[in-house]
């Protein structure tokens, strides 16, 4: 089995082992749980085909959906994240950066293109799943608000497993 593939298969046992045993009961402030196993989807190589990366993005978020009973919540916003994945990267990444075997972390690219990455694809999950899970737009901005720190604790964990994995590298 090619290392690529077994390193992915391993990092979303990884990731949805760590949502669904911890962040899925870690309860900040009433209402955020850091959804870290997006980093699974951000983390998938550039040559990733456009109609694998939706259906690992939907299998991912199906996943968490199953655990948490959502209905389909997760699946919905993962596929959106998976459906932009694309866009972002093309909007992103140079031609220069965008050749095989460069990964989309911050080892090859840095922190600077990770943070802006991860931030908007985490924010456009979040702002997905409060919504879908509100069904409401009555309270817009609390909403809104809500789906925002839900974001920025995600992006903060993300950052930290980026941070240790390039520290674990060197």
């Amino acid at each position: 089995m090619n290392k690529l593939i077994l390193s992915n298969i391993i990092r979303f046992f990884a990731v949805m082992l760590l949502q669904v045993l911890v962040f899925n009961y870690l309860n900040l402030f009433g209402f955020i749980n850091p959804f870290v196993y997006l980093l699974f989807i951000l983390l998938l190589p550039f040559e990733t085909p456009a109609w694998l990366l939706l259906i690992l993005a939907f299998f991912t978020g199906i996943s968490v959906d199953m655990f948490v009973n959502t209905g389909g919540i997760h699946a919905a916003a993962s596929l959106a994240v998976g459906f932009a994945r694309p866009i972002l990267l093309r909007t992103l990444v140079s031609k220069r950066e965008f050749e095989t075997g460069i990964k989309p972390g911050v080892a090859d690219l840095g922190w600077k293109w990770f943070l802006s990455y991860a931030g908007i694809s985490i924010l456009l999950h979040s702002l997905i799943v409060f919504y879908l899970d509100f069904l409401s737009f009555a309270s817009f901005f609390t909403t809104f608000r809500q789906a925002l720190s839900q974001a920025a604790a995600t992006l903060f964990f993300i950052i930290l497993f980026e941070f240790l994995a390039n520290i674990r590298k060197r």
